[in-house]
């Protein structure tokens, strides 16, 4: 029933990682399984067996042919640099080849204490566990480069964060686990060919197409460009959603382009451009405005490890090197603005397109407009004015002075407006994981145990460019009295 596993990275020299076997959990129990990406993976659902996957994907059974390893990483978290990280609550039991031939991990989370620990508990509570499943799964089916959520099974035993709470465990997919911070933990050991010895894997698994032919240096310096262009176009997408990552460490910013990792995140409501969600970010580290530099930031730290790769003169590499992180500022500015025109509906590009974008924005802010319907419901204003857009500002004359210079851009384009408004609905979302109807679902299955406001919201969100009858408040900004300004790590 399970794929055959392939072991890249436990086939890796052990100071790598540590092998370490799930902690078994007393009573497992399958809550959630995605069917479609399951059989993405190539597993046999001809002989679906939930007690079997609910042994597995808790970590009491280890399946066939899996090897377990907690992965060695390090990572500046709010910019503090920590040289031992890894794997502290995750075990990644091997790799698969899906259907396309692409190797994916497959990893729990919360699958007990590891070397990596630092004396927590190695476990995941249910909350954490669903609020990745669905956001994860959102950002995929919203078209957003991301890991996935396979599986989710409740433990069957308590953990305690801020209040005991169900625990859980998640089965996670990626294109590759490698982080900025795996590089960083060998570089700052000073173990050259350990960083090459990943390089070479990242470009082996993500980057094939560079060309082999190159001399060893130019091949490491087109890695990180590589890497720089797949990190601004994701930043792009981020920030055309209204996404807020809340914890950009080094150690969650992946080499494959993957958002990851999605304990405090969320998506803003009321648009402002320095909204933190994130109740560690204290001091505003990751607001949503300072995205796209923090992912720059974190490149930098990437450029670093590579240094002694990139050429035998220090000097020249440190040049090589600042090149390509200086040029991510145009690559960003151009994905950006690329994201920013099809929200738009402008297919052309003119001059004025980025200032005509940046005072939608503006009129957005100044009317404490919500960000996803804002966008949504421009496509109905295209060629007269809509009530439903006006109705989300509490101040709309930013919005009414701004409209008549969109349509006259608009003017210049070759398609009707029919089609213009239909190509804004099909990249301008109408559903979102909103944070208070996330904090329900979890708080029904918590406490009540019940999954059926976890499935709804999860198959809403399926869907999230199709209206669907019926389903009218999962689109809806929260009610004052259930407005969520804080989100938490489940670490």
């Amino acid at each position: 029933m399970f794929p055959a596993f392939t072991l890249r990275y436990a086939r890796l020299p052990e100071h790598f990682y540590e092998r370490f076997d799930p902690v078994p959990v007393p009573a497992p129990r399958l809550v959630a399984f995605n069917r479609p990406l399951a059989e993405e993976l190539d597993f046999d659902l001809t002989q679906f067996d939930e007690t079997r996957l609910a042994e597995w994907f808790s970590g009491n059974v280890v399946p066939q042919g899996a090897e377990p390893v907690a992965q060695a990483y390090a990572g500046h978290q709010f910019g503090h640099f920590n040289p031992r990280l890894g794997d502290g609550r995750a075990v990644l039991l091997g790799e698969v080849t899906d259907r396309e031939g692409r190797l994916r991990d497959i990893q729990l989370k919360g699958a007990g204490m590891t070397p990596f620990s630092r004396g927590a508990d190695g476990r995941a509570p249910l909350g954490p566990v669903l609020r990745e499943y669905l956001v994860s799964e959102a950002m995929h089916r919203l078209g957003v480069p991301t890991t996935r959520a396979l599986a989710a099974v409740i433990s069957g035993e308590r953990v305690f964060r801020r209040v005991p709470e169900p625990g859980a465990v998640l089965t996670r997919v990626a294109a590759s686990h490698l982080r900025v911070g795996t590089f960083q933990y060998f570089a700052a050991r000073d173990d050259r060919e350990a960083v090459r010895t990943l390089a070479d894997m990242a470009i082996e698994r993500h980057y094939f197409a560079l060309n082999p032919a190159l001399a060893k240096g130019d091949r490491y310096l087109a890695l990180l460009e590589a890497v720089a262009q797949r990190q601004a176009a994701l930043v792009a997408k981020w920030m055309g959603l209204g996404f807020i990552h809340g914890v950009m460490n080094t150690d969650n910013c992946t080499i494959s382009g993957e958002t990851i990792d999605y304990g405090p995140c969320a998506f803003m409501e009321a648009y402002s451009p320095t909204m933190v969600f994130s109740s560690i970010d204290e001091q505003g580290r990751y607001a949503y405005r300072n995205q796209p530099w923090l992912a720059q930031w974190n490149l930098a730290r990437l450029a670093e490890t590579l240094i002694p790769l990139l050429h035998d003169d220090q000097e020249r590499a440190v040049a090589l090197a600042t090149e390509v992180i200086k040029r991510y500022e145009s690559l960003y500015e151009a994905e950006w603005l690329a994201v920013m025109r099809e929200k738009l509906g402008l297919l052309k590009e003119e001059e004025g397109d980025r200032e005509l974008a940046e005072a939608f924005l503006e009129a957005l802010g100044a009317g404490r407009a919500d960000f996803t319907l804002g966008f949504r419901r421009l496509a109905e204003a295209v060629e007269v004015d809509a009530p439903g857009l006006a109705e989300l500002f509490d101040n709309d004359r930013g919005l009414q002075e701004w409209l008549p210079r969109w349509r006259e851009r608009l003017a210049h384009e070759d398609v009707g407006r029919e089609e213009i408004a239909a190509r804004m609905n099909a990249v301008n979302p109408l559903y979102i994981p909103r944070n208070h109807q996330v904090e329900r679902v979890i708080a029904a299955a918590a406490e009540q145990d019940d999954f059926a406001p976890f499935d709804a919201l999860r198959e809403v969100l399926a869907e999230p460019f199709t209206e669907q009858p019926g389903r009218e408040a999962y689109a809806q900004p929260a009610p004052p009295t259930e407005r969520v300004f804080r989100t938490f790590c489940g670490t």
